[in-house]
């Protein structure tokens, strides 16, 4: 018997060790070299967690170098990655998740036991160490289940980043768009509120009637509203910027936006551009496969788990007489074995072979909308850039024609004041709605550079409406 107890003692230990070499792990610093490595197109290389005070003194000196000039989309991205608070939330909460994905790999501590039994003369002293057995034979599937969820887990930290990034990009093009806008705006207005008034004083010396008066006033008061609406629209657009970036009052009053949106590219990517930049391992698809892989290896886990738990005690324990003076030592081992008597985990069976169906499922549905998203954003793009080219190439260079051939024919006295007016609100009107294209195309960059990397962000075109300002002229 001694024998056979040293024997399973020393195969439970060496058991034990080899598991214990397997167990699963996550360390931070790797975390986000991984994300850095994977996304470098959208963090650039500079993501990190802010872990001590330290640390954190050089986010905010990066942010004070970044504020002290206009910030451009580029720099907009850094200053998310420097100084949202938001944002290092989520990097910490990933860490969270992730270590404890890394935990439900490892095996349970062993209970020790004491005891001491004293009857007449005789006292006994027992020492018990009790552990799970089936954790033990288990634990080379349990910790290949937690490095697949640690897997999820990291998949799922560098798509929320891409995330973040995708949202900031795009509110720095609306932020920008909206006060560049905004300054057209206002020039409507001033034209406006010209003809308004040119025309009550025509109307006071008997050359306007009421109605004619009354039209332009009523093309200024509508212009007056624009602007109050772009105002507003600008204001929300910056601080739905600030609030992305996590800044504080003082660095709200420091942020400056460059004037104007940047030039469009001269060319658009072509669809062998877009074939040869996609993620050969997408973000969504990589998370299904894992989500596929982590329910399968649990699955057969359940299979045996579900029946039933087996927990080994390992006893040693010595005897003295105080009578006789006699000492002597006992050892051996309890077996204990969960029956399945009112459970027999068909329910835990039939839940995880449910869950591993829906993720195969899921998996499927993935690679199938993963083309059509990519079609659909490609296609957005596409149309945005065509479209701005169009106000560029087409439409402004036609207004720009129009206004000089106004202002030679002003000159001549063929056409007055008024309609030259009228027409300057117009060439002013098709600015706004150039740039509303430029913006719709900036928009549309984001979301397929998002969805290259295996997250589809819907961005559907923007119906670019012309402003016709001469209805108001009174003609």
């Amino acid at each position: 018997m001694k024998f056979r107890i040293k024997r399973t003692q020393s195969i439970v230990l060496v058991t034990a060790v080899l598991g214990l070499t397997g167990c699963a792990s996550f360390n931070i610093g790797k975390g986000v070299d991984r994300v850095n490595r994977d996304a470098n197109s959208f963090t650039q290389g500079e993501l990190n967690l802010a872990q001590n005070k330290e640390e954190r003194d050089k986010r905010l000196v990066a942010t004070t170098q970044l504020l002290a000039k206009p910030v451009g989309q580029k720099e907009a991205v850094q200053l998310l990655l420097a100084n949202s608070p938001a944002f290092q939330a989520l990097l910490a909460q990933n860490w969270a998740e992730s270590a404890s994905a890394a935990q439900s790999g490892r095996i349970s501590n062993p209970t020790f036991a004491f005891e001491s039994v004293v009857t007449g003369s005789e006292t006994e002293l027992n020492r018990f160490l009790s552990f799970g057995l089936l954790d033990v034979i288990t634990l080379p599937q349990r910790s290949a289940i937690a490095n697949y969820r640690v897997e999820q887990a990291q998949i799922r930290m560098t798509a929320e980043v891409v995330d973040q990034v995708t949202r900031v990009r795009q509110a720095w093009v609306r932020a920008v768009a909206a006060e560049q806008s905004l300054k057209y705006a206002g020039q409507v207005l001033a034209s406006a509120e010209a003809s308004a008034e040119l025309a009550r004083r025509m109307e006071s010396v008997g050359n306007f009637n009421k109605l004619t008066r009354a039209r332009h006033q009523a093309f200024y008061a509508d212009a007056a509203t624009q602007l109050a609406n772009a105002k507003q629209v600008s204001l929300s657009r910056k601080e739905e910027l600030v609030r992305l970036l996590g800044l504080d009052e003082a660095q709200a009053k420091q942020l400056v936006l460059p004037e104007r949106l940047p030039n469009r590219p001269k060319q658009p990517m072509s669809p062998e551009d877009v074939a040869k930049q996609v993620s050969q391992e997408r973000l969504d698809i990589q998370q299904a496969k894992a989500a596929l892989n982590a329910a399968a290896k649990a699955q057969g886990l359940n299979m045996v788990t579900s029946f039933t738990d087996i927990e080994l005690s390992v006893r040693r324990g010595t005897v003295s007489d105080s009578s006789t003076s006699s000492f002597s030592a006992r050892r051996g081992y309890e077996v204990g074995v969960k029956l399945p008597i009112f459970d027999w985990g068909d329910l835990q069976r039939d839940a995880m072979n449910a869950q591993t169906l829906s993720a195969a499922n899921q998996l499927e549905a993935t690679i199938r909308s993963a083309g059509s998203s990519l079609r659909e954003n490609y296609a957005a793009y596409r149309t945005a850039y065509d479209i701005s080219r169009h106000y560029k190439d087409e439409v402004i260079p036609l207004r720009k024609v129009i206004s000089e051939e106004n202002v030679l024919r002003y000159n001549g006295m063929i056409i007055g004041v008024f309609e030259l007016l009228a027409d300057s609100r117009d060439q002013i009107g098709a600015v706004i709605s150039a740039i509303a294209a430029e913006q719709q195309f900036w928009l549309a960059d984001a979301a397929l550079q998002a969805t290259l990397i295996g997250r589809p962000t819907s961005i559907g075109v923007a119906a670019i409406s012309t402003t016709q300002s001469n209805t108001a002229a009174g003609h």
